[in-house]
């Protein structure tokens, strides 16, 4: 089986994730799509959302991101 031929799901969400799925993409494996943690709100008044360091990797290199409350949610599951 090649690498192309593996398709992967990726999960992580902080800084230290990012440089292994840099590794996974720029070694030619088809990452299938990311799953991280929902977009957080920053600043004072908590209006801004600001994407995890995994999403706005996934979206450089034009991955599809899921970005589910919770892991176990039935929905997300299907």
């Amino acid at each position: 089986m090649e690498k192309q031929d593996l398709r992967i799901v990726y999960m992580g969400t902080p800084d230290f994730a990012v440089p292994t799925l840099e590794r996974l993409i720029n070694d030619g494996y088809n990452v299938a799509g990311v799953i991280t943690m929902p977009d957080k709100p920053v600043g004072r008044h908590q209006s801004q959302l600001q994407a995890s360091p995994v999403k706005e990797c996934a979206i450089r290199h034009g991955i599809p991101v899921l970005q589910p409350d919770k892991l176990k949610d039935e929905t997300f599951l299907e």
